[in-house]
């Protein structure tokens, strides 16, 4: 059964980037390249410290999530939002900073933890895009990518804190996405 699990949460997390890919196409969704970018760099990184610990759940969903990152930054490169604002700047020199941390702890439990941080802090703007801008975002994405997590954590055989610590995190992070999305008080002031 855990073997379905791991294999529905790599499935999901990948077909999650299909109804954004699509909208990005439309010109519906306007994605923070920056964060994306991030995004791909992060979860890679995150890959190779889950498979160094034998995590793989874990590394099931960032390896997913690293394609389907990449593939929203080469779309989004073509027809996103490529506009760089100051805050987009200190994100992603505090991610970078994350990324030297990594580099000189090189212990894969620290280097998910810092992945993390890193992955939140480079997640800002698109955080604040979403809550400001919903309609430039695409909740079934992010909802899909949720379903995705929540199969990656009933996957874990032996669950430690090197395993779960990512694919609990992302759950949360989609889920406040979905959030910020569909409830967003700017939703209703620019659709009137």
């Amino acid at each position: 059964m855990k073997d379905i699990f791991l294999v529905a949460s790599g499935v999901l997390t990948l077909v999650s980037a299909i109804p954004y890919l699509r909208d990005i196409i439309q010109r519906k969704t306007k994605p923070r390249i920056v964060t994306w970018f991030n995004w791909s760099l992060l979860t890679g990184i995150a890959t190779a410290a889950a498979i160094a610990d034998h995590q793989w759940p874990s590394a099931v969903i960032t390896g997913a999530a690293t394609i389907a990152t990449s593939l929203i930054v080469i779309f989004g490169l073509h027809y996103g939002d490529t506009k760089i604002e100051s805050f987009d700047v200190a994100c992603q020199l505090t991610a970078i900073l994350g990324l030297v941390l990594w580099l000189i702890t090189n212990d894969p439990l620290i280097a998910i933890a810092i992945t993390v941080f890193v992955d939140f802090i480079a997640g800002l703007p698109t955080f604040r895009h979403a809550w400001q801008k919903p309609q430039e975002e695409t909740a079934s994405a992010f909802l899909i990518a949720v379903v995705g997590s929540l199969f990656a954590i009933a996957a874990l055989n032996e669950p430690n804190l090197s395993g779960v610590l990512y694919p609990i995190y992302i759950t949360l992070a989609n889920a406040v996405l979905v959030i910020f999305i569909c409830f967003s008080p700017h939703r209703h002031k620019q659709k009137s």
